[in-house]
């Protein structure tokens, strides 16, 4: 689900409202560059792990969610915290948004 047209903040907001009408909790923990800011997303298993995913293109330049962590096993959440708080120094303009899901499926991933 990403739109190379579409400002970050509102491709965020769309899914925020996909997660809202599947009753996935979601909120934005770290606003980034409105326009342009790059996207982590912490998902929260409720059982003290979390699965921390990034956007990478592929080599024909499409935009895919991978593991921004090793995701077997799924790290703990104070692991998943750390590498945000890393992140978030290097790249003010990031953006974070945090869910909870028990199956960790990202539901920002259209595929």
């Amino acid at each position: 689900m990403y739109d190379p047209r579409l400002p970050t903040n509102l491709w965020v907001q769309a899914g925020l409202a996909l997660c809202s009408g599947r009753g996935v909790p979601a909120v934005v923990s770290h606003r980034g560059d409105p326009h342009t800011g790059v996207v982590l997303v912490r998902i929260s298993t409720l059982n003290g792990r979390a699965r921390l995913l990034t956007q990478q293109r592929d080599l024909d330049g499409a935009l895919k969610w991978v593991d921004a962590l090793p995701a077997d096993p799924a790290p703990e959440e104070a692991a998943a915290d750390d590498y945000i708080r890393r992140a978030r120094s290097r790249d003010p303009d990031l953006w974070v948004v945090e869910i909870e899901d028990r199956t960790g499926t990202n539901p920002f991933d259209s595929d």
